[in-house]
C-alpha cells in the first residue's frame, strides 16, 4: 500500500536463510519474526536492505570490481559484447541507450537474462531468445557471474518463501506455476561522473523512474556512493544510503498483481551527482515466463474479494518493456 517512510528498514534474514528449507525450522519463532518483518517492508515501503543474507562480502565486492574493471575498457573492446535485437537484446550498450518513460538514461550497462533455446516458449519469447554475451576481457568475468547468478537466485528463493510465510500464505506460494522454474535479468550498470559526459548528450538522471517488472530485486551497490532514490507515499525521495554488506531489496510488478495489492512496487530512480563512478548490480528474480500472474485467492479474501488488476503474463510484459527500452537506431 505505500507509506510516508522516511527510512529503509534493515532486515536481519540469517534465521530464514538458515531454516528455512527445513521443514522441522521453517516456522521457528526466528523465521516467522524475520517474515513479519518482510511482510512490514514489503506493505509499507517496497524496498528493504538485507543483510546475514550469507553472500560473502569478498564475492558482492569481487562482482562489482570487475564490472567496473570491464566498464573501464574503450569503447572499442566494450562493443565486442555490442547489445542489438539480434542478440536477444543481450549485451553492452552505450551511455543513452537505455531510455525510461522517453528519455535517455546517463548510464552503461551490460544486460543478461536466462538463457532461452529457440522455440523454448514459441512466439512469446522470441525477441529474447539466446545466450548471454560475456566479454572475453576480464577472463574470469563470466566465471564469477554464473557463480554470482547462482547465489542470487537461491537467496532470492529463500526470500521469497520469507513473503510467503509473511502474506500468511504456504511457504511455497511463490512456487509451481508461479516461480518454480523462475526467469532472471541481470543488468550490470555503470553511472559516469556527469561531467564525464558530454553537454549536448547529457540529461539529469542516471536512470529514470521506474517499478521493476517481476517478483523481488537485489541490488548490490558501491558502498561509498549515494544515487539510488526510492519515493514515499508523499512523493518525497529517500536515499537508499549505502550499507555494506548488505543488498537492497524491491519488489516489482508481478507481487502487485499477485497480492492484488496488497503490496505495491515503489518508484525508484538514481541520479549520480558525485565525483565517482558508480557501479551497481541489479538481479531481478523473475516468475516462470510463461506464467500467467494473477490475485491469489487469500490475497484476495484480504482486499474485498475481487480481483483488481487484469491477469497478466509475465513473459509478454517483459518483452513490451524491453522493446521499448532502447533509442531508435542504437544498435
Amino acid at each position: 500500500m505505500g507509506s510516508d517512510f522516511k527510512t529503509i528498514p534493515i532486515i536481519d534474514i540469517s534465521p530464514l536463510v538458515a531454516k528455512i528449507d527445513d521443514p522441522s525450522k521453517s516456522k521457528d519463532d526466528d523465521v516467522l519474526d524475520v517474515a513479519r518483518k518482510l511482510h512490514e517492508a514489503c506493505k509499507d515501503a517496497g524496498f528493504f536492505y538485507v543483510k546475514g543474507h550469507g553472500v560473502p562480502d569478498s564475492m558482492i565486492k569481487q562482482v562489482r570490481e570487475i564490472t567496473r574493471e570491464f566498464f573501464s575498457f574503450p569503447t572499442d573492446e566494450k562493443l565486442k559484447i555490442k547489445m542489438t535485437p539480434q542478440s536477444g537484446y543481450r549485451g553492452y550498450q552505450k551511455v543513452g541507450e537505455n531510455i525510461t518513460k522517453g528519455k535517455p538514461d546517463m548510464h552503461e550497462a551490460i544486460d543478461c537474462y536466462r538463457i532461452i533455446k529457440p522455440g523454448e516458449y514459441g512466439d512469446l519469447a522470441k525477441p529474447l531468445e539466446g545466450n548471454n554475451f560475456w566479454p572475453e576481457n576480464p577472463s574470469n568475468f563470466k566465471a564469477l557471474m554464473e557463480e554470482y547468478l547462482s547465489i542470487c537466485k537461491e537467496l532470492s528463493r529463500k526470500i521469497m518463501r520469507g513473503i510467503a510465510l509473511g502474506l500468511g500464505c504456504e511457504i511455497n506460494a511463490f512456487e509451481g506455476r508461479t516461480a518454480g522454474d523462475p526467469f532472471w535479468v541481470m543488468r550490470l550498470i555503470g553511472y559516469p561522473v556527469c561531467t564525464d559526459i558530454p553537454e549536448s548528450q547529457r540529461s539529469d538522471t542516471g536512470c529514470g523512474a521506474h517499478t521493476d517488472y517481476g517478483l523481488l530485486t537485489l541490488v548490490n551497490q558501491d558502498d561509498e556512493i549515494q544515487a539510488l532514490e526510492v519515493q514515499n507515499r508523499s512523493g518525497e525521495w529517500i536515499y537508499a544510503v549505502p550499507i555494506p554488506g548488505t543488498f537492497v531489496c524491491n519488489i516489482g510488478d508481478m507481487l502487485k498483481v499477485w497480492t492484488n495489492g496488497i503490496y505495491e512496487p515503489t518508484l525508484h530512480k538514481v541520479t549520480n551527482n558525485t565525483p565517482f563512478y558508480r557501479v551497481s548490480v541489479a538481479y531481478f528474480y523473475e516468475s516462470n515466463f510463461d506464467a500467467e500472474i494473477e490475485a491469489d485467492e487469500s490475497c484476495k479474501k484480504k482486499t474485498g474479494g475481487d480481483a483488481k488488476y487484469e491477469k497478466i503474463v509475465y513473459g509478454e510484459h517483459l518483452v513490451k518493456k524491453v522493446l521499448t527500452n532502447f533509442v531508435d537506431g542504437s544498435y
